[in-house]
């Protein structure tokens, strides 16, 4: 008997193969899975949130990983803002220079600012999608993970004593000599 370890990862499944859920038997798509698959069980997405069953396994080096992320890409589109601020200088001070009318370069900065409110909605809607998401490791609590150790022993000492029921050599003989 192999005991597992300790840590689920949280699958979903088809709506069409939703179980019920371990604990309060609500039919349920999402699946707690232990590595190489030695166990799984259906339980609610509420209960994931319940610290009482389970607590979330932050990886602290893809947490890392994914602020880096973000501050470089955050570093990237200022960087971008900043040429075009910096082209947009350049062809005001050209457009001084050949002595424009004062009413293109009026229309000019109004298309300016246009671009910038879009810009920072652009920007504002990257935010709201980088939003955090919800851990996909889990450890149970240990009451539940006992509870899951024994259910899996006692299904392999099932599964043992059919095996040996099914062994005729397991039963006695009957005597085949006088006494």
């Amino acid at each position: 008997m192999a005991s597992f370890p300790n840590t689920y990862t949280h699958r979903k499944v088809a709506d069409t193969a939703s179980k019920s859920c371990e604990i309060c038997y609500k039919p349920s798509t999402s699946v707690l899975v232990t590595p190489e698959n030695k166990d799984f069980f259906f339980v609610c997405p509420g209960h994931l949130k319940d610290r009482g069953f389970c607590s979330p396994v932050i990886d602290e080096a893809a947490v890392t990983a994914k602020k880096k992320k973000e501050m470089e890409a955050e570093v990237e589109r200022v960087k971008q803002e900043f040429e075009e601020k910096q082209k947009k200088k350049k062809e005001k001070e050209k457009e001084k220079e050949k002595g424009k009318d004062k009413d293109k370069s009026e229309s000019k900065k109004d298309g300016d600012e246009d671009e910038k409110s879009e810009e920072k909605k652009k920007a504002d809607s990257t935010v709201i999608t980088s939003t955090e998401e919800e851990p996909r490791v889990f450890a149970l609590k240990r009451a539940f993970y006992q509870q899951r150790l024994d259910k899996k022993r006692n299904t392999e000492i099932a599964k043992r004593n059919r095996e040996r029921l099914q062994n005729p050599n397991l039963f006695p003989q009957v005597p085949k000599g006088l006494p």
